[in-house]
């Protein structure tokens, strides 16, 4: 099974990270999760993702905050998808690490998730493999189906309160 590598651009980042952590965990997706800066250690970082694929990755998750061109670098040295999480981190809210996220040049993609959107880049990373591991296809499908029992008992509960008004 490929693993997901979760980088994040800061230690500070890994509270929201810990969301991608768990989802993955349920998925039973194997990961590591390390720190590398865009700024701070390109070096180390171009070099991680020039080599994941031939070290058992399938795909990336880069969290970063402000300037956020983490996912960036990560996906100029790679073939594999990136998916990039801005991190709220600064006066902007997040919204400046959205769109340094979301506005790759042409030939450098990367899936944007919301701004401190963890738990979704590990299911969408998770839907990636899962196009070449029948195992995390059938754990997608069931977590699907979770969520429809759910939302159905929700509205047979708001259904009984507001007939009892």
């Amino acid at each position: 099974m490929k693993k997901v590598a979760i980088i994040m651009g800061s230690d500070s980042d890994f509270p929201t990270v810990k969301e991608a952590v768990t989802e993955l965990k349920k998925f039973g997706i194997p990961y590591e999760v390390h720190v590398m800066s865009a700024h701070r250690t390109p070096g180390l970082a171009a070099e991680f993702s020039k080599n994941a694929a031939e070290n058992g990755f399938g795909v990336i998750i880069a969290a970063a905050g402000k300037a956020a061109h983490l996912a960036g670098v990560l996906a100029a040295h790679t073939t594999l998808p990136v998916i990039g999480i801005p991190i709220k981190s600064s006066t902007l809210d997040g919204l400046d690490a959205l769109l340094s996220t979301v506005q790759m040049p042409k030939g450098i993609p990367v899936a944007t998730v919301a701004i401190d959107g963890a738990a979704n880049a590990a299911i969408l990373a998770a839907q990636i493999l899962a196009l070449s591991d029948k195992e995390i296809e059938k754990k997608l499908c069931k977590m699907k189906e979770d969520m429809v029992e759910g939302v159905v008992k929700k509205d047979q509960k708001l259904q009984e309160e507001v007939n009892n008004i």
